[in-house]
């Protein structure tokens, strides 16, 4: 069993109250270049980690080189909805539907496991309404729906499709292998939230993926390359899908109109590829609290000078947060510390 000492990573994030720091949260991040080049990085970015949700933008590729994709009859909302950490909001389900009725299933077949709608409302809207949260509220049902097609089309099994050893997953981990730069028997291998198997790798390596997504490499061929731009394509062109209300990822795309594309994993992960440059940016915070890898990320970005005025006043909510009370009053406020980029 591998240890690690996190005391060794740096603060990034610190909560104030009354004037002084009352917790805080340390992690790294690491940046490169079109070529892997570190730009900067903070903290041990050799230390292993798994991208959980932020593999998402590469689980569906071997679908899409499959051709089953295309014979499926899915456009760019479907593979935004695959690649989705969703809220459970109604427009995520509609599309999850949509995928899973165009291979003539339903609910039932996704293994994915029940979970409650991100956002209080909608929660409270099931209670109302006599409703208990199903599989197809899972922030990873989107994921599950583009697995069981991607298994109709090819004839795989479907009730054992959470496997690490079906074809599915033996697919997706050489996929994972070649994006994340890695031989496949050094990667690791864990089950993730929703009981798909997870890879996983240094935070280097997970910086190198998101630069790998958009940049031009030599083993990309045209089926390849065209798989990655449909990934970028479909996550900018529908963030909505990708995240939800009020979620960093939606915003972030959103408001730069696809100029950056991020995406969020659990326990405090956070990926991001720069297109106009061909970087590839990787955040882990180590508490893996959700919510301080947004702030490092808006701080990242602000430090590196990839946000124009205008995008760094849209997003502000998401880097600098006001804690209050239950009663509703200002009791203090989270903020990453100062970056200062050596570049």
């Amino acid at each position: 069993m591998t240890e690690f000492n996190n005391s060794s990573n740096p603060i990034l994030v610190q909560n104030y109250r009354g004037g002084i720091v009352e917790s805080f949260h340390r992690g790294s991040f690491c940046v490169v270049d079109e070529n892997g080049k570190v730009l900067w990085s903070v903290g041990d970015i050799q230390q292993r980690s798994f991208p959980r949700s932020a593999l998402k933008y590469f689980q569906h590729i071997p679908f899409l080189l499959s051709g089953g994709f295309d014979d499926l009859g899915f456009g760019p909302k479907e593979l935004a909805i695959m690649c989705a950490s969703h809220n459970g909001e109604d427009m995520h389900l509609e599309v999850v539907d949509v995928v899973l009725g165009r291979v003539k299933l339903n609910k039932d077949a996704l293994q994915c496991g029940a979970q409650q709608p991100t956002r209080k409302n909608d929660y409270i809207r099931l209670i109302q309404n006599d409703l208990e949260p199903t599989c197809m509220h899972n922030n990873c049902s989107g994921k599950h729906a583009g697995f069981l097609a991607h298994c109709v089309h090819q004839d795989y099994s479907l009730g054992d499709y959470l496997s690490p050893q079906h074809p599915l997953h033996q697919a997706i981990k050489t996929v994972t292998a070649q994006f994340y730069e890695m031989i496949e028997d050094d990667l690791s291998v864990g089950v993730d939230g929703c009981s798909a198997p997870i890879f996983g790798m240094p935070l280097y390596n997970q910086a190198l993926a998101y630069k790998n997504l958009i940049a031009p490499m030599p083993w990309k061929d045209e089926a390849m390359d065209s798989a990655c731009k449909r990934i970028v394509y479909a996550v900018t062109q529908y963030p909505e899908l990708i995240a939800g209300t009020k979620r960093y990822c939606t915003d972030l795309m959103r408001v730069t109109n696809g100029r950056i594309v991020g995406k969020t994993g659990a326990d405090g992960v956070y990926c991001l590829s720069i297109p106009e440059k061909n970087w590839g940016i990787a955040i882990k915070v180590d508490d893996g609290k959700m919510g301080p890898q947004y702030q490092v990320a808006h701080g990242l970005l602000i430090a590196l000078g990839l946000l124009l005025p205008h995008e760094i006043q849209a997003l502000k909510s998401h880097g600098y947060c006001e804690n209050l009370n239950f009663a509703g009053n200002w009791v203090g406020n989270s903020d990453v510390v100062p970056l200062n980029c050596p570049f």
